[in-house]
């Protein structure tokens, strides 16, 4: 079945240390020392249910992510793995600590075998305890678990589940520069270990991209184009003012109605140092939907 059908088928249908003690923060801490290796950023697409039967390497997204993940492993020893996933909103900025998430299927109308399909990577709830202490907005939780910004683009990045992972919330409440600033005190874990995700699209309008899936058609508008090739040259330029203030451009709100798909962009882009490297890994495009990612490598 083809991508575009994805829009059609969707449519149908304790803060603190308590969970480990003192002891077990302590020996985290020791274990979360500054490794001498300093970790890449990514901001990746989801992609979209459609994808998740696909087998590994099975379409061009797919395979992007599969070679994507190789080199990531080669190059780099990964301890635990941050995903701020575009579904998971809430009131207030949260981690969860969970030993074993749950897999989240936050996706309606399909068919039988899509809810069935698991990713049984453990949780790093040492890792996350930490980024809650030492981000004072971040509070702990064990609800929710790994949801469709997760584990569908996860099973192909890192296939054999052998890396903890835990998930940052997004404060639906908040605006862009509260994001930001979260985001730029966790710079630091990138050199303990930990693979930072920001995941979400810059483009996803879905009102608009059902407008026209539902009939079948997948030509874009057009000002999809217009509004990556601007938000690509503030990301090549490292404007991370334009980024934040995406609002004026004439068309942010046409781009990202709603902003839970596009501040996982703005978290990528604030754990860039000045000397890291900015690659653009995959891009494609449908109505209102972008999968442009890239990676931030020093």
């Amino acid at each position: 079945m083809k991508r575009s059908k994805f829009v059609i088928l969707a449519s149908m249908g304790a803060i603190g240390v308590g969970t480990f003690g003192l002891s077990g923060l302590a020996k985290a801490l020791d274990e979360t020392k500054p490794t001498g290796q300093k970790l890449p950023v990514l901001f990746t697409s989801h992609g979209n249910p459609m994808n998740i039967p696909v087998p590994h390497y099975g379409n061009p997204f797919n395979t992007y992510l599969g070679d994507l993940g190789k080199e990531i492993r080669k190059r780099y020893t990964v301890s635990a793995i941050l995903v701020v996933s575009a579904h998971w909103c809430t009131k207030g900025s949260f981690v969860n600590i969970s030993p074993s998430p749950k897999t989240v299927y936050d996706y309606y109308g399909f068919p039988d075998n899509y809810y069935t399909i698991k990713y049984p990577a453990p949780g790093s709830p040492k890792m996350a305890e930490l980024v809650a202490k030492g981000v004072k907005e971040i509070k702990t939780t064990t609800d929710w678990g790994f949801d469709h910004g997760n584990w569908p683009m996860l099973m192909h990045l890192f296939p054999d589940a052998d890396v903890p992972i835990f998930q940052l919330s997004i404060n639906y409440d908040k605006p862009a520069q509260y994001h930001y600033d979260i985001a730029v005190q966790l710079k630091k874990y990138r050199e303990q270990g930990v693979l930072i995700i920001g995941s979400g699209a810059l483009v996803h309008n879905l009102k608009l991209a059902m407008a026209k899936m539902r009939k079948g058609d997948t030509t874009i508008y057009g000002w999809e184009t217009e509004f990556e090739d601007w938000i690509r040259n503030k990301i090549d330029d490292r404007d991370v003012n334009a980024l934040i203030n995406y609002e004026k451009n004439k068309l942010g709100l046409l781009a990202a109605p709603t902003p839970d798909h596009y501040v996982p962009v703005i978290y990528s882009m604030a754990l860039a140092d000045n000397k890291d490297e900015i690659r653009h890994t995959y891009a494609d495009m449908l109505p209102g939907f972008s999968d442009r990612s890239f990676i931030i490598e020093a």
